[in-house]
C-alpha cells in the first residue's frame, strides 16, 4: 500500500514561508527577519549552536543558500559572483551554473539578505531561498514558459518551412515576383511570434549583459537571430535592394526552434540529473502538528520545533525532526540515511530520524533534536557543499568562458567583413553561421553535469559526495588503505572475557570502566560500556564515582581524573584503553582484543583494575571486496592501531598482502606519505575519528557515516550504511565519470575544431548552426545521464559488483 502526502490544509499554508519577488517591502522586510534565516541557511562560526532557532547574533556569520533564476551558462555564474562579492559584508559566494544554486557566506552586522539579494537582481537575476516552496514554483513557471516558447517556434517553423519551400523546388521563372514577395511577407509575419514571444529570453539577456558591459553566451546567439531578422526583413520591405536576393526566416525560425529544443531538453536532462538535492531538501514537511501545553494539536513551520515538542506524524509524511516514537508503531523508510531500501519497523520507544518517510500510520513523537542538530540537515549540508564545488577542469572551462565569447564576436565580425565585398546577404549570414555554432555552452557543461550526475547516483546508494575533487581524483588511484576496526570489520565489539585485577572488585572496576567509556564513540568503548550498562552491579555503583576531567588520545585511549564520593578528597586518576596506553603487560598470545583500565597508584606505578577481551566480526563482504578491487589493479594495504596479531588475521581472511598493526595515527600517516612519495595515489578508508589525520592527508579518503558525527569527518565521501562495496563501486564510478568528462571536453573542442572553419567559410548555413549548438550541448547531457544508470556496477572494468539496492521511489522522488 502506498501513501501520498496529504494535502496541505489553510493551517498549512499561513506557516509557509512565501518569498515572492525581492522588489516588494513586505518580502524584503521577511528575508531580513532574523527569525527566518534559519528557513535557507545557518549559522557558522566559533560560537553557532545547533539550535533549531539560532539566536540574531551579530557575532555569527550565516551561510546561506539560494536558487537562482535567469542564469543560462557558467559566464553567468561568474557574473553573479562578481555581483555578490561586491557587497560589503559578503565574506564569500560560490555559484554553480549547473545546478543554478548559490552559497553565500555573510556577516548580518554589515549586511542583510535582501541587501544581497537585491545585487544579484541588479545584476539581471534573480535569488529565492533555496529551502522555500516558491523557489520550486517558480521553477516549474519557467518550465512551463519555455515549453509555450518551443510550441510557438515549432509551428511557426513548420509553416514557414511551407513557405519557403517553393522557392528551394522550383525552377527559374516559375515563381512570379508577386507570389515571391506575397510568401516573403507571409514568412515576416510568421517570424513576428517567433522573435517577439520564443526568443524573448535571448534578447532581454543579451540587453541586461550590454547594459551591465559584459559578455554572457546569449549575447551572440541574441545578435545572430537579430541579424538574421532585420536582413531578411530589410530584404522583404526592399527586395530589390543589397539583401532582397535572399530572405533567411526559414534559418531564423529553424535554428530558433532547435535552440529552444535543445535548452528544453538540457533543462529537464539537468533537473533530473542534478535535482537530487532540491529533492532531499524538501523531503521535511514546510509545517507540522504539535500538541499544545492544553493537549490540543496546532499546526506550526517546521523549523519552529524544538526538543521536547510532541508531534503527530501522519502516513506518506517525512519526520520532521530527530526523536522517538511515544505513541502508535509504524515502518519507516530511511533509504537516505542508511542507503538500506527496506522499511523497518519503529514502535514506542524507538528512535526516528529526520528525513525518513512514516509509512503505514500515525504516531506521536517526542522531539530530541531538530534543525541543525540532526543527522538529516548534515546529509543536506554536505550536499548543498559538494552540489557548489567546481571541481578543477569546471575551473578551467569557466575561466575561458569569457574570453572565448569575445573570441567568438571578433572571429563573426572578420568574417562578415571578409564576405561583405562579394555578397553583403551572404557575410551577414556567415556572421551568424560564427555566432551561433562557436558558442561554448557544451564546454562549460562538460565537467558539472557529468560530476553531479554521479554524485547524485552515489546519494541514491548511501553515498554522500563531500567534495566534488574527490571525484576527479578517484580516477587516479591506484592504492586503498583499510583501517580495520569499524570498516573491514563489524563497526560493532563485544566484551567476550573479563578479568579482574589482583584484590579488585569486578563490578567496581566495570562501573568505573563504564563511566569512562561512555566519554567515547571508539567501537571498544562503545563495547565497554554496553558491558558495564548491562551488568546490575556495576549500574548500581555508577552514581558513586563523577567524572573531574577527562581526555581522549585517538588510537590509544581515555585518560580521565575520577571524584569518589564515598572518598571525598581521594581524586583517582583512570585510563582505559590500549596495553601501550595504559602500560599493561602483555599476558600470552590471545585472538580477542586487550582493553585494559588501570589506575596511578601513588607512586606514579599503573596498578591493573580490569582487562577485557573483545572481538570483532570480519564483514561478510570485506574478501569479496579486496579481491575486486586487486582485479581492478588497486594496491590494498590494511593500517591500524590494534594489535599487530589481530591485525594479521584480519590480512589473511581477507586477502591483503600488506598489513601493519600498533600503528598511531601518526604511524599511518607516515606511512600514507610515502606511499605518496613513491608517486602512488592513496586513497584512505576509515571510520573518521581516530583516522582524522589520514583521511585529512590521503588523496581521497572514505568515511563511514555511523562511525562519526558527519560534521567531524574529513572525508570526501561519507558511507552511510554498512555495506563495504560501496567503497569499490565508489571507486568504480569515479573511473567512469572522469572518462565521462574527457569524453565531453574532447566532444566539445571537436565540434568547435570543426564548425567553426565551416562556418568562417561560409559552408554552414544559420539553421544548421543552430542544430549543431543545440546538439553539441544536449549530447554532453546525455552522454554526462549514462552516469545516472551506472549503479548497480556489474563486471566493469573486471570489477563483477553485487546490485545496490535502490530506495523507493517515493524516498528521492525526482533525484538523478
Amino acid at each position: 500500500m502506498s501513501y501520498k502526502n496529504p494535502e496541505p490544509s489553510a493551517a498549512t499554508e499561513t506557516v509557509a514561508l512565501d518569498f515572492g519577488p525581492l522588489s516588494t517591502e513586505a518580502s524584503a522586510s521577511l528575508l531580513d527577519d532574523p527569525q527566518e534565516w534559519s528557513a535557507f541557511g545557518r549559522p557558522v562560526g566559533p560560537t553557532a549552536t545547533h539550535e533549531s532557532e539560532p539566536p540574531p547574533d551579530a557575532s555569527l556569520t550565516w551561510d546561506s543558500h539560494v536558487v537562482l533564476h535567469g542564469m543560462h551558462c557558467a559566464a553567468c555564474a561568474l557574473t553573479i559572483e562578481d555581483a555578490l562579492r561586491g557587497v560589503p559584508g559578503v565574506e564569500r559566494a560560490e555559484v554553480s551554473a549547473a545546478t543554478q544554486r548559490a552559497r553565500v557566506v555573510w556577516n548580518p552586522s554589515q549586511v542583510l539578505p535582501s541587501q544581497w539579494m537585491a545585487a544579484v537582481e541588479r545584476a539581471g537575476y534573480q535569488a529565492f531561498p533555496a529551502r522555500d516552496a516558491f523557489a520550486r514554483e517558480i521553477r516549474k513557471r519557467e518550465s512551463r514558459r519555455e515549453l509555450w516558447r518551443w510550441l510557438v517556434a515549432g509551428l511557426c517553423m513548420m509553416q514557414v518551412m511551407m513557405y519557403a519551400w517553393p522557392a528551394y523546388s522550383s525552377k527559374p521563372g516559375d515563381l512570379t515576383q508577386e507570389m515571391e514577395t506575397l510568401l516573403r511577407w507571409a514568412s515576416w509575419v510568421l517570424s513576428l511570434p517567433v522573435v517577439l514571444f520564443a526568443c524573448g529570453p535571448f534578447f532581454s539577456n543579451a540587453l541586461r549583459d550590454i547594459r551591465a558591459r559584459r559578455v554572457s553566451m546569449d549575447l551572440p546567439v541574441a545578435l545572430g537571430m537579430l541579424i538574421t531578422f532585420v536582413v531578411s526583413s530589410i530584404g522583404t520591405f526592399d527586395p530589390s535592394g543589397p539583401f532582397g536576393r535572399e530572405v533567411f526566416f526559414d534559418s531564423l525560425t529553424m535554428f530558433v526552434f532547435f535552440l529552444l529544443s535543445g535548452r528544453l531538453l538540457e533543462m529537464r536532462l539537468r533537473d533530473r540529473t542534478a535535482g537530487a538535492l532540491e529533492a532531499v531538501m524538501n523531503r521535511l514537511p514546510d509545517s507540522v502538528e504539535r500538541r499544545t501545553a492544553g493537549g490540543s494539536w496546532e499546526r506550526v513551520a517546521t523549523r519552529r520545533l524544538q526538543a521536547g515538542d510532541t508531534v503527530r506524524v501522519l502516513p506518506g509524511e517525512a519526520f520532521p525532526a530527530d526523536g522517538e516514537i511515544v505513541d502508535g508503531s509504524t515502518h519507516a523508510d530511511e533509504a537516505l540515511l542508511t542507503g538500506e531500501s527496506t522499511p523497518v519497523l519503529r514502535h514506542v520507544g524507538d528512535a526516528v530520524a529526520a528525513g525518513s518517510y512514516n509509512l503505514d500510520a500515525v504516531v506521536q513523537v517526542r522531539v530530541l533534536a531538530a534543525g541543525e542538530g540532526t543527522q538529516f540537515a548534515q546529509i543536506v549540508a554536505l550536499m548543498e557543499s559538494a552540489s557548489l564545488q567546481k571541481p578543477r577542469l569546471a575551473q578551467l572551462a569557466d575561466r575561458i568562458a569569457r574570453p572565448f565569447l569575445i573570441a567568438v564576436l571578433v572571429a563573426a565580425g572578420l568574417a562578415a567583413a571578409w564576405w561583405w565585398p562579394t555578397d553583403p546577404s551572404h557575410a551577414m549570414m556567415v556572421a551568424v553561421a560564427v555566432l551561433i555554432v562557436t558558442c561554448p555552452c557544451a564546454l562549460s557543461l562538460a565537467t558539472p553535469v557529468a560530476m553531479l550526475t554521479a554524485a547524485g547516483t552515489l546519494a541514491r546508494s548511501g553515498v554522500l559526495v563531500r567534495n566534488l575533487q574527490g571525484l576527479e581524483a578517484l580516477a587516479a588511484v591506484d592504492t586503498l588503505v583499510f583501517d580495520k576496526t569499524g570498516t573491514l570489520t563489524r563497526d560493532g565489539m563485544a566484551v567476550r572475557s573479563l578479568q579482574p585485577g589482583a584484590g579488585v572488585a569486578a563490578d567496581e572496576a566495570l562501573a568505573l570502566a563504564g563511566l569512562l567509556a561512555r566519554q567515547s564513540v571508539h567501537p571498544a568503548s562503545r563495547a565497554v560500556a554496553r558491558a558495564a550498562d548491562n551488568d546490575g552491579a556495576a549500574q548500581a555503583l555508577a552514581a558513586r564515582w563523577q567524572i573531574v576531567q577527562v581526555q581522549e588520545r585517538a588510537g590509544f585511549g581515555l585518560i580521565a581524573a575520577v571524584h569518589d564520593s564515598l572518598q571525598p578528597d581521594l581524586l583517582r586518576h583512570l585510563r582505559l584503553g590500549s596495553l601501550r596506553h595504559t602500560g599493561a603487560a602483555e599476558q600470552g598470545a590471545s585472538p580477542l582484543q586487550q582493553v585494559v583500565l588501570t589506575e596511578e597508584d601513588s607512586q606514579g606505578q599503573a596498578r591493573e583494575l580490569l582487562r577485557f577481551g573483545l572481538s570483532e566480526d570480519l564483514r561478510a563482504e570485506a574478501p569479496a571486496v579486496v579481491a575486486q578491487l586487486r582485479a581492478a589493479g588497486i594496491r590494498v594495504l590494511l593500517l591500524s592501531g590494534d594489535r599487530d596479531a589481530a591485525v594479521q588475521r584480519i590480512a589473511a581472511q581477507t586477502g591483503i598482502d600488506v598489513a601493519v598493526g600498533d600503528c598511531t595515527p601518526q604511524d599511518k600517516l607516515a606511512r600514507l606519505q610515502a606511499e605518496q612519495a613513491a608517486g602512488r595515489q592513496v586513497a584512505m578508508v576509515g571510520d573518521g575519528l581516530n583516522d582524522g589525520p589520514v583521511l585529512a592527508g590521503a588523496h581521497v579518503s572514505f568515511a563511514f557515516g555511523r562511525a562519526v558525527a558527519l560534521a567531524r569527518s574529513r572525508s570526501d565521501f561519507v558511507v552511510l550504511g554498512d555495506r563495504l562495496e560501496l567503497v569499490a563501486q565508489t571507486l568504480l564510478l569515479g573511473r567512469r565519470t572522469l572518462r565521462i568528462v574527457r569524453q565531453n571536453l574532447c566532444w566539445a573542442a571537436a565540434y568547435n575544431a570543426v564548425s567553426v572553419p565551416l562556418a568562417v567559410v561560409g559552408w554552414m548555413p544559420a539553421w544548421l548552426a543552430g542544430l549543431g549548438m543545440a546538439l553539441s550541448s544536449l549530447l554532453v547531457v546525455l552522454n554526462a545521464a549514462r552516469l545516472a544508470r551506472a549503479l548497480p556496477l556489474a563486471h566493469v572494468d573486471g570489477l563483477a559488483a553485487g546490485p545496490v539496492a535502490q530506495p523507493p521511489a517515493a524516498a528521492l522522488s525526482g533525484a538523478i
